[in-house]
């Protein structure tokens, strides 16, 4: 992609589609049904900075029990065995693999920082806007793939 194309939610739905079915889903059985729900989701949040010659963030959101079921199905245990150090690492690991995976359509020069994971209030970036979100439930509970932009920063003069 050049360097004037933003990634989409339609980009973000073919990303989620390979991760569900990779890691999440792959029997198929349990996909993640996009634009059945617009509420939003914020126990859990990971995100993805993305710098270089394009910044910005990725995020996935979900409910707790989202992210449980998420990490049960990538560690493949049973939900109720799952720690909350298993659903952060998870978590953390699902918004490393879409953030790749969305790296891949920016300029080459674009670095991926290490994921960063909140409970709660979820993860905010004031200076940014967000381009693209989308929506999905997943096992009947919100899941969510955002994308933020933000404005480069100033080069800072040699001392």
């Amino acid at each position: 992609m050049s360097d004037h194309v933003t990634p989409t939610a339609d980009n973000l739905r073919q990303i989620a589609e390979q991760v569900w079915a990779a890691y999440l889903d792959p029997e198929g059985v349990r996909p993640l049904l996009v634009g059945e729900s617009r509420q939003a989701a914020s126990a859990v949040s990971a995100s993805v900075s993305l710098t270089g010659a394009w910044y910005g963030h990725v995020v996935v959101t979900c409910s707790s029990v989202a992210a449980r079921h998420a990490a049960a199905a990538f560690l493949a245990m049973a939900a109720d065995e799952v720690s909350d150090e298993d659903l952060t690492d998870v978590m953390g690991e699902l918004a490393n693999i879409v953030g790749g995976n969305v790296k891949s359509m920016l300029p080459a020069a674009t670095a991926i920082s290490l994921p960063h994971v909140v409970a709660g209030a979820g993860n905010r970036f004031p200076t940014t806007r967000q381009i693209c979100e989308l929506f999905g439930t997943w096992l009947d509970e919100p899941f969510s793939i955002s994308m933020w932009q933000g404005r480069e920063l100033a080069e800072v003069p040699a001392a």
